[in-house]
C-alpha cells in the first residue's frame, strides 16, 4: 500500500512539473510577445521599457521616439503604421504621439484629399467624432502630419484617425504650427532621419470641452525633435494653443523643459550620458532656426 502511495505521488509530482514548465514557458512567450517592437513607423513599448532601456547605460530598442510610461493619467498605447499615439481616455485627445521621420517617409503619391478624418474603434466610447468639431472654433489638428505620410496610403490614412488630432486655434494650425511640421521635413532630409514626439499640454484641471463627447482643448502644444545621426542633439518647442504669429526659434526650449511643463520622460531609450546632454540643450542657431 506504501509502494502504491509513493507511485501515485510521485505521477502527481511529475505532472505539476510538467504543467509549471509550460506556464514558465507561456509567460516567457507573453513577456516576448510584450517587448516585440515593431520597426520603422508604428511601435510599441512593454510597460517595465524605461527601465529595461537602461540597464549597462545601453540603448536596447530601436524605437527612440516612444517615451517612457506615463503615471497618473490613462494611457492607451496604439501602434499605427507610421506612428505611435498614447491616447487618453478622459479628454479624447492624445497624451503624446511619436514617429521616426526619414527622408523617405516625405515621398511618394499618396494623396491627403482621399483620406478623411475619422473615428478610431479601437478605442471605447465615449471618442470623439468629427460633429465634435462642427462650429466649434476649432481645427481639427494633426499630432503627426499628413504631409509626412505620403509614403503609405494606410500610413496617411491613419494620420486622420481622431486619436491624432487635437482642437487647435485655427491660425496656430495653419501657420506657426505648420511651419514647424515643414521645418521637421527639411531636417528629415538633412540627417536623413529625425525623431519627432509631440501632444498636448493641458494647465487646467478642467479643461474647456467641445462637442457631444466633451473632446478636451489644449491650452498649448510641445513637440521635441531627436536628431541621432553624427553629433546627437534635440531641441522642444512650445506653442500656446492660440492665434500667433512668431519666428520659430521664440517657440525653442529644451527637451529638459518640456520634460518638466509636460510631466513626459522622452527619449528614455538613449544611453544615459546622452540623453543627460542633448536633453539640457536649446540652441536654436543649431538647428538653422
Amino acid at each position: 500500500m506504501n509502494r502504491f502511495k509513493q507511485l501515485l505521488l510521485a505521477c502527481c509530482l511529475g505532472a505539476a512539473l510538467c504543467s509549471c514548465d509550460q506556464v514558465v514557458k507561456h509567460i516567457d512567450s507573453q513577456l516576448a510577445e510584450s517587448k516585440e517592437i515593431v520597426k520603422g513607423g508604428g511601435s510599441t513599448k512593454s510597460k517595465n521599457a524605461a527601465d529595461d532601456t537602461k540597464k549597462g547605460g545601453k540603448a536596447k530598442y530601436s524605437n527612440l521616439e516612444i517615451p517612457a510610461p506615463l503615471a497618473g493619467v490613462p494611457e492607451q498605447i496604439l501602434a499605427r503604421k507610421g506612428y505611435t499615439v498614447s491616447y487618453n481616455s478622459s479628454r479624447r485627445v492624445p497624451n503624446w504621439v511619436a514617429w521616426r521621420l526619414t527622408a523617405a517617409h516625405l515621398k511618394g503619391d499618396t494623396k491627403r484629399s482621399e483620406s478623411k478624418f475619422h473615428e478610431d474603434e479601437d478605442v471605447a466610447e465615449p471618442r470623439a467624432a468629427d460633429a465634435d468639431y462642427m462650429r466649434s472654433g476649432y481645427d481639427r489638428g494633426h499630432m503627426c502630419p499628413a504631409g509626412d505620410n505620403k509614403w503609405s496610403q494606410r500610413a496617411m490614412d491613419e494620420s486622420f484617425l481622431f486619436t491624432n488630432i487635437c482642437p487647435q486655434a485655427p491660425q496656430l494650425n495653419r501657420g506657426d504650427w505648420n511651419e514647424m511640421e515643414q521645418a521637421c521635413r527639411k531636417w528629415a532630409r538633412k540627417y536623413g532621419e529625425v525623431y519627432v514626439v509631440c501632444g498636448p499640454i493641458f494647465y487646467k484641471k478642467r479643461p474647456k470641452t467641445i462637442g457631444k463627447n466633451k473632446v478636451a482643448v489644449p491650452d498649448a502644444f510641445f513637440k521635441v525633435v531627436l536628431k541621432m545621426k553624427g553629433e546627437p542633439k534635440a531641441i522642444g518647442f512650445i506653442y500656446k494653443n492660440a492665434d500667433g504669429n512668431r519666428p520659430k526659434g521664440d517657440y525653442a526650449n529644451s527637451v529638459d523643459e518640456v520634460e518638466r511643463i509636460t510631466g513626459i520622460d522622452f527619449f528614455p531609450a538613449l544611453p544615459d550620458e546622452i540623453e543627460r546632454k542633448v536633453e539640457a540643450q536649446c540652441q536654436p542657431e543649431e538647428w538653422n532656426l
